[in-house]
Formats: C-alpha cells, structure tokens, sequence
C-alpha cells in the first residue's frame, strides 16, 4: 500500500467514524445526569476518596453491556424493549415497564431540580427557568429531528467536562486518590450501601440500554460499521466515568476534608465558593444546569421510546405527531409531570433525587437478565452471540447487584 492510499484509508476511516459518532458517547453523557451528579457529590462529600474504586468496575460493565446493546440494535433492527415484548410476553412486559415509568418520572424531576438548584446559585427563581428549559427541551424534540438533535446533545456532552475544571481547582490529594483506587475500602452500612447502588444504578441506569439500542436503530447503523460504534461506545463510558470521577474528587477534596454534609448537587456547588473560589463554584453550578438540560430532554425521550416499542406503537423523532401519537403524547405528560412535581412548595426533592437513583440499581438487573437471555438467543442474534467472557461479566453484575439490593433490605433488621 502507497503513502497516499494509506492516508486516503486513514481520513476514509476518520471520516466514517465522525458520521457514527453519537449513541456511545450521548448515551454515555446523559449518564451524568442532575441524579448521578448529586450521587456522586454526596458519596464525595460523605466518604472523601473512598469510594472511587466503585467507578473502575462501573466502567468496565458499563462498556460490556453498552456494546450489549448495539450489537443487539445492529443484528436485530428492534429496540430492546419491542424484543423483550416478543420474547416474554405482555404480561410481564408489562410490570417491568411500570416500575421503569415510575421510575423514569423520578429521574426527570430529579432533572428539573437540577435545573432550579443550579439557577437559584445564580439567583433565578425555580418558578422561572423550570418552565422556560421544559418549553425549550419540548420544543426540540417535538419540533426537531434526530441529526438536529443529536448535534445538540453532542455539544452538551462536551460542557460536562468543566467538572475538570471545578475538581482541580479544590486542589485534590493525588497520593490519597492513588491509595483509594489501589487499596479500595469498604464499608457495609445501610447508608453507605445505599451510596454505592446509588452510584451503580446512576453509572448503568437502566433507560440507558433501551436509549442505546434505540439510537443505534435510528441512525441506521449496519454490522459493517460495528468496529467505529465499539469506539464510540468505550470513548463515551471514558467520559462518563471520567466526570463522575472528577465530581467525587471535587467534593472530597473541599466538603470531606473540613466535614462539610450536602444533601444535594446544588449544596456542593454553594459550599465550593468560600472553599475552592466563586468561579470553581459558578463552574460546578453551570455544569449541572447543562447535564440537567442534557438529560431532561433525553430521559423522557428514552422512555417514551422505549414504552411505544414495548407496546407495539410508533416512536421517534423524525416521525410527525399524527404518526407517533402515543410517543408524543408520553413523552409531553413525562415533561409536565416533571415540571408540576418541582413547582410544589416544599416538595422532597433531595428523597425523590436518591430514591430514583436507588430505584435504577434494585431495576437493573430485571433489565439486565432480559437482555443477557436475549442476547445470547441464536433465534435472534444468529452468530453474533455473547462470548464467555461477557456472559461471565453479565451474569456477575447481576449476581452482585441483587446482592447488594437484598442486603440494603435486610441490614434495618439488625438494627
């Protein structure tokens, strides 16, 4: 092979990735949600560095079922959800999708608290930016269409790594974060395994895997083009991990180290000012005004998608109203419901944030056991199929998490 034939195959295969880039790395980003971004600045602020070696095994699932997925979008052209429907039945399709609903709703209000803690930092009333977002995210979607939307999203992922930012400016202890990745500790108390389903059930949520699926499918991606929609994948759980990672150090480093106890994202945010400086503070407040915006817009889009499919209704948003009813109608009460649950005086927003983060890990492995049977069916997946390896790592996560659900409930017995 010539230089030149060399080089024109190197800029044809830049150049395919580009136009692939998109599900791994959305998918991934949303994952930093107002949720997870509170999650994780509580697990900072309560166990400094200690918990950060929960992201590296996060990580690692987090790729394998991602991959999971588009491989199954790829093969099947059918969204998870249409396939668990085919495969079993209405009836318990049906009672998993409910607590996924239920669910789903407390995330986007966990998402439009995230917008009004973020703006009262910069001192705009909730009853102000909750509505003008959920008009603005409405009317993207709605009035939108995918690549549209998907340039947008992307441009979104990017802004979430001011959390770089705001960590290194808390001037964090790098031998002791060293010391808490190699030597990980652990603490089996109903609180602190509470934060670690937590951080899982926000690291892997389980909307994630209908919305990879989904946007694989709408993009129209082909087996061909698997290699660049791997990459896409592992560059996106990189940047979600790397986030979640640098928002734990920013808590730690600042709240933990002079006892400082948030109950919420927007608390960190406040309490950095007179710790890490007003900009390391306004940093950590528009970062999550942008992942809340991100998320409210994609959360109840996945969801929307993913109850149409299970139910055999049109989705997505290159269809028009008339085409897709039943999506747009779902997807515009999940954004009012949101937005009515915010604006109630006094509402418990801090136990609706960590309940429904809570809800994603006890949910996960319901979701994760559909897809390990699915995936591994040569009816539907011919020869592309798990390897062992993947089923070993599938089956562990669920074994690990129903063991970590089970002992959350039982621990209050002992008390």
């Amino acid at each position: 092979m010539t230089v030149l034939s060399r080089r024109k195959s190197i800029w044809r295969n830049i150049a395919m990735f580009l136009a692939i880039l998109g599900p791994g790395i959305i998918t991934g980003s949303v994952d930093n949600d107002a949720g997870g971004i509170t999650t994780y600045s509580v697990a900072g602020a309560i166990y400094g560095y200690k918990l950060l070696w929960t992201l590296i095994p996060s990580f690692i699932v987090l790729v394998i079922i991602q991959e999971m997925n588009a491989r199954m979008g790829i093969v099947t052209g059918k969204g998870l959800a249409d396939l668990i429907r085919e495969n079993a039945g209405v009836k318990v399709t049906f009672f998993i999708f409910i607590g996924l609903l239920l669910a789903d709703i407390g995330n986007t209000t966990t998402e439009f608290a995230g917008v009004a803690g973020s703006m009262e930092v910069f001192g705009v009333s909730k009853y102000i930016s909750v509505p003008i977002v959920a008009f603005l995210v409405w009317i993207l979607v709605v009035k939108g269409n995918y690549k549209f939307a998907e340039r947008i999203f992307l441009l979104f992922s990017v802004s979430l790594l001011m959390y770089v930012v705001s960590a290194l400016m808390g001037k964090p202890d790098w031998g002791e974060i060293g010391r808490s990745l190699v030597r990980p500790r652990m603490e089996f108390t109903e609180q602190s395994l509470e934060v670690i389903i937590g951080i899982i059930g926000t690291t892997i949520a389980p909307w994630m895997q209908f919305y990879m699926q989904s946007s694989v499918i709408e993009k129209g991606l082909k087996i061909k083009q698997y290699n660049f929609t791997l990459i896409d994948i592992v560059v996106g759980c990189t940047a979600t991990v790397v986030v979640a990672f640098f928002i734990m150090v920013a808590c730690a480093s600042t709240l933990h180290v002079r006892g400082i106890t948030i109950n919420e994202a927007k608390d960190a945010a406040m309490a950095l000012e007179p710790l890490a400086g007003a900009l390391s503070s306004h940093v950590f407040a528009f970062g999550l005004f942008i992942a809340s915006i991100f998320s409210a817009t994609i959360l109840p889009l996945a969801t929307a998608f993913y109850v149409c499919e299970a139910f055999g209704f049109e989705a997505g948003i290159d269809k028009k109203w008339k085409e897709a009813p039943e999506f747009y109608v779902l997807y515009s009460s999940i954004i009012i419901l949101g937005v009515i649950i915010i604006l109630i005086p006094n509402a418990p927003l801090i136990e609706i944030t960590l309940w429904s983060q809570i809800i994603n890990g006890i949910l996960l492995p319901v979701v994760l056991v559909c897809m390990i049977l699915l995936v591994n069916n040569r009816k539907i997946m011919g020869d592309h199929v798990n390897k062992p390896i993947t089923n070993v790592i599938g089956w562990g996560t669920v074994v690990i998490l129903v063991g970590l659900s089970l002992t959350l409930l039982v621990l209050p017995l002992f008390h």
